[in-house]
């Protein structure tokens, strides 16, 4: 089992005692709990390559392709990072969050990348125009509180677009203030993923958080949540309970499409001449 039990009852002693309280906007929720994020991705087959007295956490896909890096030491603005490998057919990619990034949303970005990819993809502007976000001409999108910007912009080269999303103080007399925290996918991250991150973003319904957890900014409304403590442990295993079912249908399918690839097909018999007389 990914997650043991008693990750599982560290979880619940956590959150079984917190009075939740319906917290929003979603971009100024505060960081949350971590393991919204670090066990759906256990729960997936993924483990930990750091070491296990240490504050940082590195997370790595069975494949080794994937990994996931929480600093909550970091020297910089980025206390996650999540890259890619390159393989044969598929490019490698970066992604980084600040430390006050929603680990929910964080986590719906995670859910989507050990999932299969959807087979039609929304617009990601379009998504965020329904959710109410104010568009511009200069490809970006900004909450309805002004505080929160989802930009696409290119790189030095000029070439590549990569995806930008900053929570800021509201600006006075500039159109931004002080960075609360930000969100950066570059040009060779799947789309999917980040339409799955903004769609979170965008989503109206308030993140739980705790009385006395921490938010991102004096302006976050909070309200005695209708959930009790209990439902919001029990939506937290059943996720959970959801993705290990996932990944053992994956990995079902991975071994057999690995079998059939393998196993060379019947050769047809040529008829042989007949014998001459």
């Amino acid at each position: 089992m990914p997650v043991s039990e008693r990750q599982i009852a560290a979880f619940a002693d956590t959150h079984a005692w917190q009075i939740p309280f319906d917290t929003s906007p979603r971009h100024l929720a505060g960081a949350g709990d971590a393991r919204h994020v670090t066990h759906g991705l256990a729960a997936a087959g993924w483990t930990r390559t750091s070491d296990a007295l240490s504050p940082e956490i590195v997370l790595r896909s069975p494949d080794h392709r994937h990994t996931l890096q929480f600093d909550p030491q970091s020297a910089t603005s980025a206390w996650w990072r999540l890259r890619a490998e390159p393989t044969g057919t598929e490019p490698g990619w970066y992604a980084e969050f600040g430390e006050l990034v929603p680990a929910e949303i964080l986590a719906s970005l995670t859910d989507a990348l050990i999932t299969p990819p959807p087979a039609q993809q929304r617009d990601l502007f379009e998504v965020l125009e329904s959710a109410g976000w104010l568009l511009d001409a200069r490809k970006a999108a900004h909450s309805p509180d002004a505080m929160c910007h989802v930009e696409q912009r290119r790189d030095q080269d000029d070439v590549t677009m990569y995806w930008h999303v900053e929570t800021c103080e509201p600006g006075h007399g500039t159109p931004k203030g002080r960075r609360i925290w930000h969100g950066f996918f570059n040009g060779r991250t799947p789309e999917h993923l980040v339409t799955a991150f903004v769609t979170a973003l965008a989503e109206p319904a308030p993140l739980q958080r705790g009385m006395y957890d921490r938010t991102a900014h004096h302006g976050t409304v909070q309200q005695p949540s209708p959930l009790a403590p209990q439902q919001v442990v029990e939506a937290h295993t059943a996720r959970l309970s959801t993705i290990r079912a996932q990944a053992r249908a994956a990995r079902r399918q991975q071994r057999q499409q690995q079998h059939d690839s393998t196993t060379a097909p019947a050769m047809v018999g040529t008829a042989r001449p007949a014998a001459r007389r």
